[in-house]
């Protein structure tokens, strides 16, 4: 069974619990994902099933959208409503001065990874370091946030609601953190719902439950995008007979034989098609004048 299937996680549930749910509702047993999400976060869980999961080192970085409600006043150590609290702080920020305070967030932003995240220190993640009780120096990275937008305001609680448009790899906790430090007072994430990642939303989006459904009635196939909708956002040519035989076996093919599409020349991959039908992916060798082959998704041709 090879395709994508687009989940809604739900609250509480861990990025591992969904696959675990998956494989066992769809008896496939390779399944991947293209970037996990907290339990206490719930939204757009992009899972790459059978040949599928061979594609996530492909794909290009696609901006990722969340909704995120933060309070300001506390700060937790894990910088979300689950941890334990460090610090109270009386605040009484007004709207204006929090609209004020998220404008200098967007653009180009360094960020310290929390401590509970999975990323690697010396060959152990940091969440584990941090449930020993340890906490070691983190270098800075560079993330990109688009644009914020506050939806909501709650001045007597103390409560916003952000939509953030960002690059990969930001923490939106970290990122509720820094906006209440900026503000004197702390912060922390209370909700967070992904609307968007790797090209999908929650239009595509069904929930843990819908899918079961589906899959008892044996209808999952009609939930299972293709592999392609993975690459959308890149250009595509499409090749003869001859040349979809060459392609699949590994060959290149010759710039000046495939048919010209836009700005050929500086696309750094490109969606192969024979006859409306998939083929795999094809990076561009300007020195060779060819396209080589990246991946082969589909060798059969008719």
């Amino acid at each position: 069974m090879d395709g994508v299937l687009v989940i809604d996680k739900p609250k509480d549930y861990t990025s591992f619990d969904v696959v675990a749910k998956v494989r066992k509702l769809t008896k496939e047993k390779k399944i991947g994902h293209t970037g996990t999400l907290d339990p206490l976060a719930t939204g757009v869980l992009v899972l790459l099933l059978g040949n599928s999961a061979k594609s996530q080192i492909f794909m290009e970085e696609h901006k990722k959208e969340y909704v995120a409600e933060l309070l300001l006043g506390a700060i937790t150590d894990t910088q979300d409503i689950t941890g334990n609290v460090i610090k109270e702080v009386k605040s009484n920020v007004s709207k204006e001065e929090f609209e004020d305070s998220i404008k200098d967030f967007i653009g180009d932003v360094y960020q310290i990874p929390p401590m509970y995240s999975a990323i690697k220190k010396n060959g152990k993640k940091l969440y584990e370091l941090a449930r020993e009780g340890k906490e070691v120096e983190r270098e800075k990275r560079k993330i990109k946030i688009y644009n914020i937008d506050l939806l909501d305001y709650n001045r007597e609680k103390q409560m916003a609601t952000i939509k953030v448009l960002c690059s990969k790899g930001t923490y939106i906790r970290t990122l509720c953190e820094d906006i209440g430090n900026k503000l004197g007072c702390g912060g922390v994430m209370t909700q967070l719902r992904r609307t968007r990642t790797d090209g999908f939303s929650l239009k595509e989006s069904i929930t843990v439950q819908d899918l079961e459904k589906i899959c008892n009635e044996g209808n999952i196939e009609e939930k299972l995008l293709k592999t392609e909708a993975l690459f959308d956002n890149l250009e595509s040519v499409n090749v003869t007979k001859p040349q979809a035989i060459r392609f699949t076996n590994g060959g290149g093919l010759m710039l000046s034989r495939v048919k010209k599409i836009n700005n050929l020349k500086t696309c750094k991959a490109l969606r192969i098609y024979y006859d409306n039908t998939f083929l795999g992916l094809g990076e561009i060798d300007n020195e060779k004048e060819e396209i080589r082959v990246l991946r082969i998704f589909n060798n059969r041709i008719n």
